[in-house]
């Protein structure tokens, strides 16, 4: 049975995610937050379309009724999920350390706010979830969210679905919005895979086996010398020392050379 959320958890001063900075992107600070829902059944369901998504932090607004062996057997191999699920009684609670909140919303309200569509919603809570936590916040199965809890949103976000036939069910929405933040996630882990790549500077000792090289290469086509080679080397030494290339590039230029080697062999 999911737990009470004590105001320790809530607590910013106290939430060791608002005190550990990082630029990675944690997917264990995404919640998803589901407000007054009335079928047990349907927040199974919902964990399940969560831990497919790689997502675990589930907390329930005011459940009409609470999760039961009905809701567990929805949740298929997502029962963890489900059992760590942390119930409050208001929407404030359960988002008031959030640094970014974005609400559901299945219709155009009276009240104008800034919409997000459901890719730049991923993108948007993974740009900022390094940072502090950030929810994702879905309301009743019936009538969603109140216009007083959209307005606690900073973004609304709206699934275009067929206008013919737009009936998402809860499950249905939490996955499709779980899977852009997802989907967010992995592009931004690959990017930071490749600048930690780009950033990756060799030590001396590589360097002078990339200059070595070059003057063996070079002597060996006949470029240098080789009764004066500093002259030329040294315009190296300084071309790549402003360039500063990285492990990769170090590597590709040495590869280079080589060919140039055989080359000048045959």
């Amino acid at each position: 049975m999911p737990d009470k959320m004590s105001d320790e958890t809530l607590d910013p001063k106290a939430s060791s995610l608002a005190e550990e900075q990082s630029e990675e992107p944690k997917l264990e600070n995404v919640r998803i937050v589901l407000v007054n829902t009335s079928d047990c059944r349907n927040i199974g369901s919902a964990a399940r379309a969560m831990k497919t998504m790689g997502l675990s932090q589930l907390i329930l607004v005011d459940p009409k009724e609470m999760p039961n062996g009905q809701a567990q057997a929805m949740a298929a191999g997502a029962t963890d999920v489900l059992a760590g699920a942390k119930v409050v009684g208001t929407l404030e609670e359960a988002i008031n350390d959030c640094g970014l909140v974005v609400g559901t919303s299945a219709r155009s309200r009276t009240l104008p706010w800034p919409m997000l569509e459901p890719r730049g919603c991923g993108e948007k809570l993974i740009d900022e979830v390094s940072n502090f936590p950030v929810a994702l916040v879905f309301g009743r199965e019936s009538s969603g969210l109140t216009n007083e809890e959209l307005q606690l949103c900073h973004f609304h976000v709206q699934i275009p679905a067929n206008p013919e036939y737009s009936s998402l069910n809860l499950a249905m929405a939490v996955q499709t919005l779980s899977y852009e933040v997802r989907t967010s996630y992995l592009i931004a882990q690959e990017k930071a895979k490749e600048k930690a790549a780009d950033d990756e500077y060799p030590i001396v000792e590589e360097t002078e086996r990339l200059y070595q090289h070059f003057e063996d290469a070079l002597l060996a086509t006949g470029f240098i010398v080789p009764s004066h080679p500093g002259l030329v080397m040294t315009k190296l030494r300084r071309l790549f020392n402003r360039a500063r290339p990285d492990v990769k590039e170090v590597k590709m230029l040495r590869g280079m050379l080589a060919s140039v080697e055989r080359a000048a062999k045959k």
